[in-house]
């Protein structure tokens, strides 16, 4: 019995590297051999100290035999007055929840449940225990939904059955004969229990042609009669995105999670099936032009988080002799396993199907390529669907007993970021767990990537987004360590740039008012106005709580160096300028490589506002940007501050009042010149050095020295130093006059 056990095991699994296209049920495994049980049953009383692997063979025969009782059991039974059901019951479950079935015992047992010939109470709890070893055949799912036309099994079993198919989707081995019972599916929509659940199941089989008028107008009726339900716009959403002439109905603009998938029975059995059978996950592979291996089967089904092997949709389409009527046969379809390279995808791209599982494709460049290349919202939808099980059932901040499995997140995370980089877009699914998890999150598990995974947030309304995520960072940042502050600020200017890219681009390719997210530029503008207020304020309060870090001013300039080049680099007509503390703090920071930064931002801010103000006169009828005066009194303010202090030394005189008395009191006697090109604290060490190579033998420095020719030379020598955003400035705000008084005659450029 055992060699026969293994035998048909290795035959299964070569049935499933090879790929067998269909699938046939060998009822000759799994009928029961009474003799070879009796001889057993001897053997196991004189073999205590047996291999341990005798239990799990034990509980196989036991399966067995439990199997074949149910498939020629009794039509009708009482489970109180039946002890052996009850016994062969509890078998199935026990190796259902603890090994998982094999696709025979699942295509028989699916049988005997929804036949109904056991009653009620039995089918649910059979269908209950129904957790593939490895795959599930499609051939098994065609025969269950079969059983749903005779009518032999109740409605809650029928629930149950559908909650099961969504569940264990992505374990079926194909899907093209599923497909084919679209119709089917469809019209059990009539059904109010059966709806929410059918929905689901259709919402992840939807293709293009799936979508007719007389289905749209169906779903209006739905939902006509039941109300706005989740379920329903949920299809009624995807059917838009496919047809979007066919529904002129308002539909929410975000999308969200419509389905709850925290309600699935076998969340647990997966995650128990995963424990036991925990391995060291393997460094996710980075992403190469051509063919990369999936993951082992060891694992078997037992996580989602594992990206299965690459295998074509269509198996035997590789064994195939082709003819000379398939080449120009528009439905061959070309094996996924044979795409090497660049050029091989783009000889092929017309003849490609995606996989079953289209988890498998995150590991390959080539199908990255082709889903960019296609366009085909389905896929991009299947994938959110697998993302959005994913990381739930994985996530060690949910999952709380569970933190030995962070190495299989944190790789799970590392494979969907570099994707997303790949593609150059954030997934909605991401952005569904950033919003759930949040609040959950303690700042410190798997950081990096929760970082990386907020920078590819989709752009939408800040308005929206700030209860859900805004608003639960900022008490994470206060409270956390400048390093963690740094790490938020950078990954906001990534989000940033992101979110101005995609708005960019969106700008010239569609008119104005007719963005995916139906909002106007002047609306998107304000979200990102918003949003760089937001980081203003961040970085006040950052400031304050850390007494003025270099190091967080680096950040913050950074975040603001975007910010200045967005009309610009952009060609998007915003303007928006740093809070007055951070401009102040930049100006009297004792770090000159900060000086420079807020130099070179000053200088970049000018050219944006030339720009605007010269497109303004230009384009007087332009209605979708208009040149605030209030941006460029504010930023004449900060020009003034800056010339007078560090060009003119005449400090404090305007915009900002310090009582002499207490100049005085501070004992700096010549305080207006504490703040110019010389003598200001971050540029002491650069002016005692030009004095030092202009006079190496004087043994005192007299700053007072440095005007005329040689505050020239001194400027010269700053900027060989490497202060180019001072250079810039200089030349772009402030016009030099020839004489001895150089520095005091000279005249800036406001607006």
């Amino acid at each position: 019995m055992a060699t026969q056990r293994k035998t048909r095991s290795s035959e299964l699994q070569n049935r499933i590297s090879q790929g067998s296209n269909t699938f046939q049920t060998s009822l000759l495994a799994w009928k029961v051999k009474e003799k070879s049980g009796n001889s057993k049953s001897v053997l196991k009383e004189s073999s205590s100290m047996e291999d341990p692997k005798h239990a799990d063979d034990q509980d196989e025969d036991d399966l067995q035999i439990a199997v074949g009782y149910f498939q020629k059991g009794p039509k009708k039974t009482s489970l109180n007055k039946n002890t052996m059901l009850e016994k062969h019951l509890k078998t199935v479950e026990n190796v259902a929840w603890k090994n998982g079935l094999a696709p025979e015992a699942i295509d028989i047992l699916l049988n005997v449940a929804l036949s109904g010939k056991f009653g009620n109470a039995i089918s649910i709890r059979i269908l209950k225990c129904m957790i593939p070893e490895t795959l599930i055949s499609e051939d098994s799912v065609v025969k269950a939904v079969s059983w749903l036309c005779v009518g032999k099994c109740s409605g809650n079993t029928k629930v149950l059955f559908y909650r099961w198919l969504v569940a264990m989707f992505d374990f079926i081995d194909h899907k093209k004969q599923i497909n084919l019972l679209y119709g089917f599916f469809f019209a059990s929509l009539q059904d109010d229990a059966l709806c929410p659940h059918v929905c689901h199941l259709l919402y992840v089989l939807t293709k293009k042609e799936n979508v007719k008028p007389f289905r749209v107008r169906k779903l209006l009726d739905l939902q006509v009669k039941m109300g706005l339900q989740p379920h329903l716009q949920a299809l009624l959403s995807l059917y838009k995105t496919f047809a979007p002439t066919l529904i002129s109905v308002s539909l929410p603009m975000r999308r969200k999670i419509y389905f709850n998938n925290s309600k699935n029975l076998w969340t647990s059995a997966l995650v128990a099936v995963k424990l036991r059978n925990q391995r060291t996950f393997p460094e996710p592979p980075k992403l190469t032009l051509g063919p990369t291996k999936g993951c082992s089967l060891k694992r078997k089904w037992s996580s989602l988080s594992v990206i299965p092997a690459l295998n074509s949709a269509n198996k035997d389409c590789g064994e195939k002799t082709w003819s000379l009527s398939d080449y120009f046969s528009s439905s061959r379809s070309f094996p996924l396993e044979e795409l090497q390279s660049f050029s091989h995808l783009l000889q092929n791209i017309h003849c490609l199907e995606l996989p079953s599982q289209m988890s498998s494709v995150l590991n390959n460049s080539l199908l990255l390529h082709y889903i960019n290349c296609v366009k085909d919202e389905s896929i991009l939808l299947r994938l959110y669907y697998w993302l959005s099980q994913a990381l739930q059932e994985e996530c060690v901040w949910y999952n709380m007993n569970n933190y030995e499995q962070e190495k299989e997140f944190v790789n799970l995370l590392d494979i969907v970021i570099r994707v997303q980089c790949f593609l150059q877009e954030g997934f909605y699914s991401c952005e569904a767990f950033l919003y759930k998890s949040l609040p959950l999150w303690d700042g410190f598990s798997c950081r990096s990537q929760f970082l990386q995974l907020l920078t590819w947030v989709p752009f939408s309304s800040f308005s929206e987004m700030k209860p859900v995520l805004f608003n639960h960072l900022a008490p994470l940042f206060l409270t956390s360590t400048i390093y963690f502050k740094c790490s938020l600020l950078q990954s906001l200017k990534e989000l940033l740039q992101n979110w101005l890219l995609w708005l960019s681009m969106d700008a010239h390719v569609q008119p104005v008012t007719s963005s995916p997210l139906e909002t106007t530029l002047g609306e998107s503008m304000t979200s990102l106005a918003q949003l760089i207020e937001y980081v203003g304020w961040l970085s006040l309060m950052a400031l304050r709580l850390e007494n003025n870090s270099t190091l967080l001013l680096h950040f913050i300039l950074d975040f603001f160096e975007k910010v200045c080049d967005i009309y610009v680099n952009y060609d998007l007509p915003l303007l928006e300028l740093f809070p007055p503390v951070i401009f102040h703090s930049a100006l009297l920071s004792l770090d000159a490589s900060i000086l420079n930064q807020l130099c070179y931002i000053m200088y970049r801010y000018h050219d944006n506002l030339t720009a605007a103000k010269k497109n303004n006169v230009l384009k007087k009828a332009k209605s979708e940007f208009n040149l605030s005066s209030k941006i460029c009194q504010e930023f004449n303010y900060y020009l003034t501050t800056m010339v007078r202090c560090l060009w003119m030394s005449k400090p404090f005189d305007k915009g900002m009042y310090i009582d002499p008395q207490s100049l005085e009191n501070s004992g700096v006697t010549e305080y207006k010149y504490s703040l110019n090109l010389v003598r200001h604290p971050s540029l002491l060490s650069y002016a005692a050095s030009f004095l030092l190579q202009e006079s190496p033998e004087e043994r005192t420095i007299d700053l007072t020295s440095i005007r005329g020719k040689k505050w020239n030379w001194y400027l010269d020598y700053l900027f060989s130093e490497g202060f180019q955003g001072l250079e810039l400035f200089i030349k772009s705000s402030i016009r030099r006059c020839a004489g001895p008084q150089t520095q005091n005659r000279s005249t800036m450029s406001e607006h």
